[in-house]
């Protein structure tokens, strides 16, 4: 069969389809939530300059409006102006932390960038080192926590395989392993970051959590940014160490989903399943496929004495009765 007429390439075709038109969806669905409110913060900060123009008319609109986009251009970069610029620099220790782990963990928020041509070209090198051997070395972590998960499974299997299927023991499996994610690795934590950020809601933390460990990293919620957070180095290295816990675990979940084959959709993509399915055809075939040929050799089993040819050659012995013997043609 032709590649371009494999099922797996009209799977594709359908997948890239309901994609795009999933994209047109999520569009249409985000403009008519996000464009309200994008209107009604407009009207706000008209307001405000206009307010602040009647209170301060000996400053022309031109330097304000220059004062404005220095302003935002400055926040752009990480930098804020508020409360005498800011409290602690962007590039102590902590920060610097807790940016470097971003990096690695291609998460990449974007509140704060390299502000020299120097500090880019060390972004881009460490990056193509960092971000390969964090790859690898998560990988090897998941590799030795899938001897547990096995253990689990295995465990579930020997107590439950009488009274259910397979598949359904797999998904239970898979059910413990999403449940003590979502508690350990979203839920506690969030309850923690609604504790220490004084602005943030659960629903907050939550979403920070989820942006985040799906490395999404939309930059809109950062722990420890507060111009009066306490001990932000420590709190900005422990979130970098959450990420990276986070991050694991994320990879673990979807490597256990991939590992159930009724699970695994992108299996049925793959020009593998083509391949598959033909092998499958094929032995399929061959067992169908009527036995043809001469037979040379017959083979009769429990003989009776009147089929036994009573004149057996010299030396070569009698044949009991009950035994299989063999008459060529």
């Amino acid at each position: 069969m032709h590649a371009c007429i494999k099922k797996s390439n009209i799977r594709v075709i359908v997948v890239f389809s309901i994609l795009v038109v999933y994209l047109f969806f999520g569009s249409l669905i985000f403009t008519v939530i996000e464009h309200p409110w994008e209107e009604n913060r407009v009207k706000d900060l008209q307001n405000t300059v206009n307010n602040f123009r009647e209170n301060n008319k000996c400053i022309q609109d031109v330097e304000l409006e220059e004062f404005i986009r220095e302003i935002i251009r400055a926040n752009n970069r990480g930098v804020s102006a508020l409360k005498n610029v800011t409290n602690e620099p962007n590039w102590s220790f902590g920060q610097s932390f807790f940016f470097a782990g971003t990096i690695l963990t291609t998460i990449g928020y974007g509140h704060v960038t390299p502000l020299s041509d120097g500090g880019k070209a060390f972004c881009i090198i460490y990056a193509i080192i960092g971000i390969p051997v964090t790859l690898i070395l998560i990988t090897a972590i998941i590799e030795r926590m899938l001897m547990l998960v096995k253990k689990l499974q295995e465990w579930l299997r020997d107590r439950l395989s009488g009274v259910y299927e397979s598949f359904t023991i797999r998904i239970a499996h898979l059910s413990i392993i999403v449940l003590v994610i979502l508690i350990f690795m979203f839920l506690i934590p969030s309850a923690i970051l609604t504790s220490l950020e004084p602005n943030w809601s659960y629903f907050d933390a939550f979403y920070y959590c989820f942006i985040s460990l799906t490395t999404i990293g939309l930059g809109d919620y950062i722990p420890g940014d507060h111009r009066d957070q306490k001990n932000r180095p420590i709190y900005k290295v422990a979130t970098t160490f959450y990420l990276f816990i986070g991050l694991t675990f994320m990879m673990l979940l979807i490597t256990v989903i991939y590992q159930n084959p009724e699970l695994n959709v992108g299996y049925y993509l793959s020009l593998k399943s083509d391949s598959d399915a033909e092998d499958k055809q094929e032995r399929i075939r061959l067992r169908t496929l009527p036995s043809s040929g001469p037979n040379y050799v017959q083979q009769v089993d429990e003989v009776s004495p009147e089929n036994v040819n009573t004149s057996v050659p010299s030396g070569s012995g009698s044949v009991p009765n009950g035994k299989t013997v063999q008459q060529e043609y």
